[in-house]
């Protein structure tokens, strides 16, 4: 017998091309243009009892196109939209390193950068999650790989970031065009899915 685990359990969401349209270092509040379905697939997934934890790399940061101030300034924005439909976002992890192009200390060869796992690893520390019930919705390749090197139950790629390629799509557990059909997959109970 199966003993149920007393862990919560995650929806982890890639950010630039999973929640907003997909711009160039997006960094201010102007230009955040949330991609549709977002917020009822979170409603569902938090019906469902999974919180919501955004897992995302910030090279911009690295780059110095913005600084890491800006980008919590966006980011608390970006919560508050959720909160101002009645979904509480658990969390956000981000990475502002990068290997080659970062300037100063965030040129770093990482393990949070995905596809390292160290982001998704910390948010299961921190909250107690149980990332094998998980489920983690990116738009690259890198998103699934560190989902796999997490052990992350169901890893989805979804349409609406960048253009996916067939192998992408066979590398996932699951592939939705859009998140609205991403939410009929992932939760058909959940009101508004057929």
């Amino acid at each position: 017998m199966q003993i149920p685990s007393s862990r919560k359990k995650s929806l982890f969401l890639d950010r630039d091309g999973v929640i907003n349209v997909e711009k160039d270092y997006l960094h201010r509040i102007q230009d955040f243009e949330f991609i549709d379905g977002i917020f009822e697939l979170c409603q569902a997934a938090s019906e469902a009892g999974f919180a919501l934890i955004i897992v995302t790399n910030q090279s911009g940061i690295a780059r110095g196109y913005y600084t890491e101030r800006q980008f919590q300034h966006l980011m608390t924005w970006v919560l508050a939209e959720f909160a101002r439909r009645g979904l509480t976002m658990t969390d956000y992890f981000y990475c502002p390193h990068h290997p080659t192009k970062g300037t100063g200390h965030y040129r770093v060869d990482c393990d949070c950068r995905k596809p390292g796992p160290q982001m998704l690893l910390d948010a299961a520390q921190k909250y107690d999650l149980d990332l094998s019930q998980s489920i983690l919705v990116g738009d690259k390749r890198t998103d699934l790989q560190a989902g796999h090197a997490a052990g992350i139950g169901t890893k989805v790629l979804v349409g609406t970031g960048h253009a996916v390629s067939p192998e992408d799509q066979q590398a996932a557990d699951m592939y939705a065009e859009t998140l609205t059909a991403l939410k009929t997959l992932l939760f058909p109970e959940s009101p508004g899915s057929h």
